[in-house]
């Protein structure tokens, strides 16, 4: 008795009810396989739906989401059936055993010597390559068959020794098994995922080079995006060999990876250039000669701050590019923001664009935070149509000041307080770091700072001040 073809439709597997199994025979003579519906279902003990088609072509027809598994006469022929796209066709003159090519190079190079045997399995892996497949061959033939389980079935019936029972049961087994290479294959993406961006975290999220410049630091850093790691935001602080630490945090338009890749290359080609003893304008005008190169579109920008401190601690240089100025609070004073009425433009808005650098006053004891613009922009107020802006993020420090809170703690309180009056995850990418000098603490460590720490950590808090320093 032939195996009955059921009227057709496109079932997504969301719709069939729990245990329900699709079956798509394909072979050139349907009535070959003699198992029926009721015996096949009897056997696996839930409903089976078997579907035939006589050629490749009519199996790409019928091959919707629904179908669980696919049971492939290895003796199908490659030609015949029509002549629609994607139909396979042999070459002239070839033979059975030769190497047969589809249309398009549906079919890949052989693999074997046997490879024109499995050119029609190679064809329907590559058609349905979500889809556990079955291999039948007609003769005991093993090697064959172990053959078709290595380029990529999941496992291969004898046609004499083919029963409901025994079709049944590898129809469960080759189901479950795609189901387990596809969730190892999933489980070894999401491992060499997570090690990119380990390694682009590393990128963006450098270790401060600061030892012996008596400087404390501290860091946060929060994606915008949903389930990100990382954003277009970055800093980096390095200490040359004359003494003076540089600092910089920058902000690239856009929250995707192809931003946070940018990024990375920004702050990579900045500390080279630190380091090479460019500062100020001359920086700024090769950074954005970076920018220009490595960016994919015209319309991408970047915005940064950078802050060059004296070796002694008290001065430093300020240069803005389309970036908010950074927060400064002296021992015992409010907190406010440094003069920012004599920035720049955003890297990459204008080719011959300068950037002044100017000198600030820091005092003895102090401490720096220098933000990108997530951590201002986030909305405030009844029905949030207000943004929390620079005079809002001033006054939510000093009161977080006052409280007495310093370094990794002030920091940790200040994101987790815009996000609450945000009412939830801000959209834009946020970082804040903070830099601090405290002589008390200088002279405890002989001149020197303990070695600095990585974001991660934890800054030690000045000591002895009414009005902690940030």
């Amino acid at each position: 008795m032939p195996v009955p073809v059921p009227q057709q439709r496109s079932v997504p597997a969301a719709e069939t009810s729990h245990g329900d199994l699709t079956l798509l025979v394909i072979e050139d003579d349907p009535a070959g396989t003699t198992i029926t519906v009721p015996e096949l279902s009897a056997a696996a003990g839930t409903r089976v739906r078997i579907r035939t088609a006589r050629n490749l072509t009519e199996a790409a027809r019928l091959l919707t989401d629904d179908v669980d598994c696919i049971l492939l006469d290895l003796a199908l022929p490659l030609t015949g059936g029509g002549t629609g796209p994607g139909t396979p066709t042999a070459d002239a003159g070839t033979s059975g055993t030769g190497t047969g090519t589809a249309d398009s190079g549906s079919l890949p190079e052989p693999v074997s010597e046997r490879a024109g045997e499995l050119a029609a399995l190679t064809h329907v892996l590559g058609i349905a390559p979500q889809h556990a497949v079955l291999a039948l061959t007609a003769q005991d033939d093993t090697e064959l068959a172990a053959e078709a389980v290595r380029v990529g079935a999941q496992d291969y019936l004898f046609r004499g020794e083919l029963d409901a029972r025994v079709l049944s049961r590898a129809i469960r087994y080759a189901v479950e098994r795609k189901r387990a290479d596809t969730a190892q294959h999933q489980l070894t993406e999401s491992r060499l995922r997570a090690q990119e961006n380990a390694r682009l975290e590393r990128g963006l999220l450098p270790t401060p080079l600061l030892d012996g410049s008596g400087l404390s630091f501290a860091a946060r850093y929060r994606p915008g995006r949903s389930r990100a790691l990382l954003g277009g935001d970055f800093y980096d602080v390095v200490r040359t060999p004359d003494g003076t630490v540089h600092a910089m945090i920058g902000d690239v338009c856009g929250h995707g990876p192809d931003e946070a890749a940018l990024g990375v290359e920004l702050r990579i080609a900045w500390r080279a250039l630190t380091l090479a003893g460019l500062c100020g304008d001359e920086l700024l005008s090769t950074l954005q000669q970076v920018l220009e190169h490595e960016r994919q579109s015209e319309e991408i920008f970047a915005t940064l701050c950078t802050v060059d401190i004296a070796p002694d601690g008290r001065r430093a240089g300020l240069c803005l590019a389309g970036h908010p100025a950074p927060l400064l609070a002296r021992q015992g004073l409010p907190a406010r923001l440094l003069p920012y009425q004599d920035g720049g433009p955003a890297l990459g808005l204008l080719p011959r664009a300068r950037w002044p650098r100017r000198q600030v006053e820091l005092g003895g004891a102090w401490s720096l935070m220098m933000y990108t613009d997530g951590l201002i922009e986030g909305r405030v107020g009844t029905g949030g149509s207000e943004r929390l802006g620079q005079d809002g993020m001033v006054a939510m420090v000093n009161s977080r000041l006052e409280q007495g809170l310093a370094g990794e703690e002030l920091l940790e309180a200040a994101v987790a307080e815009v996000r609450e009056l945000n009412g939830g995850e801000l959209t834009d990418d946020v970082a804040v770091l903070l830099l601090g000098r405290d002589p008390e603490r200088i002279r405890r460590w002989g001149g020197s700072a303990p070695r600095s720490h990585p974001a991660s950590s934890v800054a030690g808090r000045p000591l002895g001040v009414q009005r902690p320093p940030l």
